[in-house]
Parts: structure tokens; sequence; C-alpha cells
């Protein structure tokens, strides 16, 4: 008899593992006062006043630059594949890919990004076309991205966050140059076997006198198509990227600092696949192929004052534009695709301009109100955006249509902690909108409403080791431009589109003990169960409607997540597991944005004296079922998805000492076992085994 370990029960071991640690500590070890250095004992700036991550009555997780270094990174979405409950959908090529949180997120459901904001230093980024990605850029840029599940964030982003959160930062010349130095040079190369793909960048950092640092990053990435783990090319996967970052920081006095950033990803393409969110051969052949350029710019200037007590401001002053500019359509065979304007299955072959540009000025005050026996902190604001939508075409395109957003947004915040133990944040705020169709739409009329987010969250420290947490939250999203506007020859606008209302329930507890099995070992725990409804769930409507879309559904998501991390001087281990349903609230049936249970476990070494850390990491996901609906026929069709998993290696080497001071070497193979397999919310099927090995150098004076 060959007995068969199902990636469902691996995960459930995990749990009861997870579990039972949890309650050997409880009971055996002693408290000790020690820094924490796992990932749940990492600062968290965006969801309030600055906090760990296990102390925030939250789901949010942090990966910092070593995380980023570790993955090397093809495209920003492999960067969140420890993160609980977080994902990509689509494809996992650079302009394929849009977010997934705990089941909300896909590339082929229109505006479903809007679910989920996406930040790059504060600056708002959003980008919506049709068989595209939602994000362009570049993981080596960044040393830091957070990630805030669920609408708990709304209050401080934007009413729309039903999803959540995901927030980038770029690098800082303060990463690079030493305590009393003057300036840095790096210079890396990174190689991967699938794939062929290669990186070559460059950052220089000054701090030319005190107060004023500088950086500027150079970065240039290609690859050609990859493979799956059966050895087939992923057609139209392969690209080339250039990408560049320049960023000022100034104190003015003690208190006052200004930020300017300026930020470029760019590519072209030319006879790429059309459909860059995935699908096979069958779907590549379909739409052919296209010349395409992606440019994407952000640009960002930041006042801040910290004086104390109830005067802190902060202004934000942004610009962000996303290019995506297609020409030239044609089969694979190399036949011209007809541009037809007014045939709505011909139109995508139209050479086109795409654009979203979105300017936001933000200022915000944190006042200190704390007294003798509690700490109150108060952050309120005000947020306008303008965002533009272009299609700029030989004729009008209904399934994109251009017009404006503009956006006025008012909140506050408050963040209680009593006696040490009790920490109480609710929060408030409304956003007024008001949208404008282009001149193309037809029949289109201006659009004003508003949305609002209540949410109140609240932790309270049961022992010095266990705390439990929990949070409810409201919040409002208003329809995108492309829900409002869309039009075809049978469908008009859909002008009295409702927002869509999502209620959110969490609970869960935390976990942090130094000192459980040696005196300089730390252990953290984090589990958060949550359920979440949305109401007036934005959908396309049936072929027979008179318009696009309608408030036709309601869903539900709930599950549970589990984050945890042991460190030790000598080794170190860590586990993410998550599972999530979501479910059509009318009909029953499990939603095809909804992620496979997954755990991801990571077991490592480290050898301190020779800057030395090795490990392995164990994928597991479940087979998972889910389902679509007929919106004319009403019939609905199963599409099973076997489980699998992945094993990954790697080793990094950082030696602190000699002539080799100053080196960073990372080598990894993913995919060790060259498994074949497609995850349920991938339109492609993974990457197969890939040997992947990085070089940097880092001088400084």
């Amino acid at each position: 008899m060959t007995l068969r370990m199902r990636p469902r029960r691996l995960g459930l071991a995990c749990l009861f593992t997870t579990t039972a640690i949890l309650a050997a500590g409880m009971a055996s070890a002693q408290q000790t006062q020690l820094d924490s250095s796992t990932f749940l004992g990492r600062l968290i700036f965006g969801a309030g006043q600055q906090k760990v991550a296990i102390d925030t009555p939250q789901a949010v997780s942090v990966l910092d630059q070593d995380d980023i270094d570790r993955e090397q990174a093809a495209n920003v979405g492999q960067i969140l594949r420890n993160v609980p409950g977080v994902q990509t959908a689509g494809s996992d090529r650079p302009f394929g890919f849009a977010f997934n949180i705990r089941g909300i997120g896909a590339t082929e459901q229109s505006a479903s990004e809007a679910r989920i904001i996406v930040n790059v230093d504060g600056v708002p980024k959003f980008y919506e076309q049709y068989r595209m990605g939602s994000f362009f850029s570049d993981p080596e840029l960044y040393r830091r991205v957070e990630v805030l599940r669920g609408p708990g964030s709304a209050t401080l982003y934007g009413s729309g966050a039903i999803g959540g959160v995901v927030s980038f930062e770029t690098k800082d010349a303060g990463d690079f140059i030493p305590d009393g130095g003057t300036g840095a040079l790096r210079l890396k190369y990174g190689y991967e076997s699938n794939g062929n793909g290669q990186l070559g960048s460059v950052i220089y950092a000054a701090r030319p006198a005190e107060g004023a640092e500088f950086l500027a990053a150079l970065g240039y990435r290609r690859s050609d198509d990859f493979e799956t783990g059966a050895g087939a090319a992923v057609t139209g996967s392969g690209f080339e990227a250039p990408s560049a970052l320049l960023k000022g920081t100034f104190q003015i006095n003690d208190t006052q600092t200004l930020r300017l950033s300026a930020q470029r990803f760019s590519s072209d393409a030319d006879n790429t696949t059309l459909a860059q969110t995935g699908g096979g051969d069958a779907i590549a052949n379909a739409f052919g192929n296209v010349d395409r350029s992606v440019t994407d710019d952000t640009f960002n200037v930041t006042w801040d004052h910290a004086g104390g007590g109830w005067f802190n401001p902060r202004v934000q002053l942004s610009y962000s534009d996303t290019t995506v500019d297609q020409s030239n359509a044609r089969s694979t065979s190399g036949a011209a695709q007809a541009c037809l304007p007014t045939a709505s299955n011909a139109n995508v072959f139209c050479d086109v301009t795409y654009a979203y540009s979105t300017t936001m000025l933000k200022a915000e005050n944190t006042a200190d109100f704390s007294g003798a026996g509690w700490n109150h902190f108060l952050t309120f604001g005000a947020q306008t955006t303008y965002q533009d939508r272009v299609a700029d075409s030989a004729g009008p395109l209904g399934f994109h249509p251009e017009g404006s957003d503009r956006k006025i947004g008012l909140y506050a915040q408050s963040e209680v902690v009593i006696g040490d133990r009790l920490t109480v944040i609710p929060g408030a705020r409304i956003d007024f909108a008001e949208r404008e169709p282009g001149s193309d739409v037809p029949n289109g009329a201006t659009v004003t409403d508003e949305a609002t987010a209540l949410t109140l969250a609240a932790l309270y420290d049961v022992t010095d080791d266990l705390s439990v947490f929990g949070s409810v939250a409201r919040t409002e999203r208003l329809p995108t431009l492309d829900e409002l506007y869309s039009t075809s020859g049978t469908k008009a606008a859909a002008l009295d589109l409702d927002k869509e209302e999502a209620t959110n329930i969490e609970l869960g507890l935390t976990y942090n003990r130094d000192g459980l099995f040696a005196a300089a070992d730390n252990l953290q725990l984090k589990l958060t169960a949550f359920r979440n409804r949305i109401d007036g769930y934005v959908t396309v409507t049936p072929t027979t409607d008179t318009v696009f879309f309608r408030n036709l559904a309601r869903a539900d998501f709930e599950g549970a997540e589990i984050e945890g991390g042991y460190e030790a001087e000598s080794w170190f281990a860590r586990l993410a597991l998550s599972r999530v349903r979501g479910t059509d609230g009318n009909f029953g049936y499990t939603l095809s944005t909804t992620p496979a249970d997954q755990a991801a476990l990571t077991l490592g070494a480290r050898l301190p004296d020779r800057g030395l850390e090795f490990g392995w990491r164990g994928t597991f996901v479940d087979d998972i079922t889910t389902s679509t609906r007929n919106v004319t026929s009403g019939v609905v069709t199963d599409t099973a998805f076997d489980g699998y998993t992945t094993q990954d290696v790697f080793v990094t080497w950082r030696p602190e000492s000699g002539a080799l001071d100053g080196f960073d070497v990372q080598l990894g193979v993913e995919n060790l076992f060259d498994t074949d397999y497609r995850n349920n919310l991938s339109l492609d099927q993974g990457r197969g085994r890939s040997f992947k090995v990085s070089l940097a150098r880092t001088l400084t004076w």
C-alpha cells in the first residue's frame, strides 16, 4: 500500500504542531526581556502609530530588505510568497498579475483591483486594462513591503480598501551609507536559469553635508520565456525592463524633513502576447501578438514636521502615471489583426494608448494627548486625488471608457493605550467623489456620490506573553470609471450603480515568548480568524441586459491565518498558513477568486561567525474546486484544481570583515524537484526548476 499525504493534511498538521508549541511554551518557559528579531517583531508604519506587527490589532505582515534579497524575485508579485492570505492572480509575467488578498482580487474581473489599495511611498497606484495586470514595477527598487489585510485600514488609506492595502517603500541613501560616512556605491548582478533571466543594477548614495542625502539607482532586467515543470515554454512571458530611482532627503532643522523622489519603470516588448494575464496557448493564439511599451512614473514630495505634542503635520504632493502603448496587432502567424472600433470583439486590436494618471495632495496631523497612565494619539487629515483615464485610439473603445475621477477624503483615527494593557483604535472616513465621462462615452453623465468607512479595533494583553484582539470594519467602495461608463452597441453606461458595502469582523490572539529554549531565542505567533461580507457586489450583467454592470451579487469571505516565527542565534523557522473560503452569497458556490488552502514552512540555520545563512522552504497547496456562474443561463460550472508541493533551498553569504566585507552572495534553487503545477488563481502553469544567483558588492566611504 502506498500512502499519499495530501497538502491539506500537512497544512492541518502544521496548525496542530504550532498549537502544541504554543501550549508547551505557555506551560514551561520563563519570560525574559529580550529584543525580538522575528518578522512579527518588525515595526509597522501604515496602521497608525508606529508599533510592532504582533502588537497591531489587525492582520499585518512586513517584508524587509533581507526577505526581498533572499527571494531574488523576477517580478514584484514573487516577493509575497511567505505572506499568509496574500498572493497574486493572473500570471507570473511582470505585466500580467494582480494582487489577491483573502480571496479578493483578480485580473479578469473588471475593476477588481479597486478593492485593494496599492501605494508606493504613500503614492496611490492604479491600473486597469483588458488582459493586463494592475501593477508594473521592479522588486530591486524596494526595501520594504507592508501588507495590511482586510478593510481595517480603510480609515487611513481610502474607503475602497475592502481587500486590504499593499504598501511599497523604495530604497533610501541611509540604507547604504554607514554612520559617519559620506557615500556608498553598490553593484549587483543576478542570474536565473529558467528563462535565462539577468539583472544588473547600480546604486550611488551620497551624504554631501549633514542633513542632506541623495540616492540614484539604475537597473536593467531581462528574461526569455520561462518554462513550466513539464518543460513547456510559457509563450510571451519574456521581457526587458529598465528602471530608475532618484531620491533626496533634506533635514531642514531638528523637526522638519523634506523628501523628494522620482521613479520610472519601463519596458518595450515587440511581438509579445496581447493577453499578458495568461491562459495558455489557446488564449495566446486567440488574441495574437502586439508591440507594447509600458511606462510607469511616480513623483513624490513630502514634508514632515515632528515637533511633538499636538502639532506634527505631514504634507504630501504626488503624481503617478502608468501608460501602455499598444500597436501592430497580428496573429501568432504574423497576419495583421483588423481594428474595428465598432465591433466589441475586434476593437482590442486597435493601435491605442491606455493610461491612468493620478495627482494627490494629502495633509495630516498626529496629535499627542497622552496623560498619566494612558497614551492617546489622534491622527486626522484630508486627501484629494484627481485620476484621469485615457484610451487614445482611432475610435471609441466601449470596454475602456475615458473619464476623470475626483475625490476628497476626510478622516480621523484615534489610538488610546490604557495602562499598558488595552489598546483601542476607532476610526472614521468619508470620501466625496465626482466621476465625469470622456467625450466618447455615449449618453454619459457626471456621477457624484460619497462613501464612508467606520473601523474599531482593540488589543488586550492578557499576560506578558498572550494577547487577544478583534476588529469591526464597515466600508463602502464607489464604482470605478470602468464600471460606470463601459458601453457597447447594445449596452449603455451603468450610471445608477450602487456602492459596494463590506462588513468585516476579525478575532485573533498573539503569543510572544523570549527565552523559550535558550536565553536568546524568541517565539512569536499570530492567529487571525475573519469574516468579510460584501453586499452589492458589482458584476458583469447577462448579455440580454441593457447595461454593462449591476449590483447583482453578494459575496462572503471567511477563513483563518497563522503567522509564526522562531528565531535563535543558530537557527530559525517561519510558518505562514491560510485558509480562505469565498462564497457567492446568493447561490452558495465557491468563487473563482478563492485561493486554495496553503502552508509555507521555512527552516534555516546560521553560522554567524562566517556570515552564512541557509535553509529550505516548502509550499504546500491543497486541491480546490471553484465555480463560475453564467449570468445569462444561470448554469454553474465547476473547475477542479489539484494540490501540489514545491520546495526551495537558499544560501546567503555576507562576510563582515576582511577583504570580502561588503559582499552579498545569494544562491537558491526554486521548485527543486521541477514540479509541474498550476495555482488555481493563475491562468498559466507555474515555473519549473530554476537556479538563481546574485552577487552584490557595496563600497562605502
